[in-house]
């Protein structure tokens, strides 16, 4: 089975991180897999066995989703919007895929809509036409009109076979965050959680009881780390800082200047992040739905800073759920500090680690389950 993912991270890099690992989990059953990737290149992380195809990057102005920027930090005109869709349609119709699966399009990415209904539309004619799929995970940005909605479910009656909600809906249903309907709701399959396979230690990689700082791969967090810097400076503890997003090396080396003594270690993202974080003392991170997986596996003492710019509830939501579980502090934005942060950590520590979650992260094995069935129903 031939499978074309398509992906477009314009803040963060949770969106490539999930389409990554559904990728993978295709490839380690032997289908032939392509990712349309159309955010920043992402070289550290992991596209083994998957086809990438890197599209005209795009990023957003922030969290102002509606002004996308091209990699020299001009806004996108109409031209390169188009050079976009052209290469995407193009790298269609050379894979000839028997499933296509577009990553939050059509309940998010609506900047964007013109490239993904030029995608759509084409793998519409293929002769055989695809099975087409859209793959979300367990919470979303609900809409802020409900014309927003109908144009959702329009362009699902129009072109999908399916969607793949990647949560187990006796934690969380799509309703929690998204009006469904009735001519929505037979079209919902729930995968279970997308994670990567469970990390094992590997041996002299560091971390050993430390507190491990992390935003993701995106330009956020700036709070989150001003405050935990300030933190780290106040305390005896061992601090691990990693930095992502375009301009890391500066921010490594800002911070690097302003702190002084052995017990800090300023760098960038790590691919064996989630190694560090089984035998660290803590984590300090947002709460996107990866590091979410992340914690649960790991079953690290945590705290959770969500991301609420721009009018964001999403990783509010999901903190919601995490505040009730052993371990897990949440703090908000506008309440973090260094003296906030510290008493956090030290109620997340002091219940010891949770059990590592071993249930319930197949999501990527399901949805390959799933469409595969799809596929040989059609």
């Amino acid at each position: 089975m031939k499978v074309l993912i398509a992906v477009t991270h314009l803040l963060g890099t949770g969106h490539l991180a999930r389409a990554l690992t559904l990728g993978r989990a295709f490839a380690a059953a032997g289908h032939d897999v392509c990712l349309l990737s159309g955010g920043s290149p992402q070289p550290h992380m992991d596209a083994a066995g998957v086809r990438v195809v890197q599209v005209p990057a795009l990023a957003s102005d922030g969290v102002n989703f509606a002004r996308l920027l091209q990699p020299s930090g001009a806004e996108a005109d109409l031209g390169y919007l188009m050079q976009r869709a052209d290469c995407m349609v193009d790298a269609l119709r050379n894979f000839a895929p028997d499933a296509v699966i577009t990553e939050l399009f059509p309940f998010g990415r609506r900047s964007l809509s013109a490239e993904f209904l030029s995608l759509l539309e084409a793998a519409q004619n293929m002769r055989p036409a695809p099975v087409v799929l859209a793959s979300i995970r367990d919470i979303l940005a609900p809409p802020s009109k409900p014309s927003k909605a109908a144009r959702c479910d329009e362009v699902l009656r129009t072109f999908y076979d399916g969607v793949l909600v990647h949560s187990d809906p006796s934690v969380i249903q799509l309703e929690a965050s998204w009006p469904v309907t009735d001519d929505v709701s037979p079209m919902l399959q729930y995968t279970g959680f997308v994670a990567p396979t469970p990390p094992v230690r590997a041996a002299n990689a560091g971390g050993q009881n430390e507190v491990i700082v992390s935003a993701g791969g995106g330009a956020v967090g700036e709070v989150l780390f001003d405050a935990a810097l300030d933190a780290a400076k106040q305390s005896d503890l061992k601090w691990r800082f990693l930095i992502g997003g375009k301009g890391a090396a500066q921010q490594i080396s800002v911070m690097k200047r302003a702190v002084q003594g052995d017990n800090i270690t300023i760098e960038g993202v790590r691919p064996d992040f989630r190694s560090l974080l089984l035998v660290a003392r803590c984590s300090v991170s947002m709460c996107g739905y990866n590091t979410t997986m992340d914690l649960l596996q790991t079953g690290v003492p945590a705290v959770v800073m969500p991301f609420d710019d721009g009018g964001e509830v999403e990783q509010g939501l999901r903190a919601q759920s995490l505040a009730k579980l052993p371990a897990i502090e949440v703090v908000k934005t506008s309440h973090m500090s260094a003296k906030t942060l510290l008493t956090a950590i030290t109620r997340a520590t002091v219940r010891g680690r949770r059990d590592q979650g071993v249930a319930g992260f197949d999501g990527a094995q399901e949805t390959v389950r799933i469409t595969a069935q799809m596929v040989g129903k059609r």
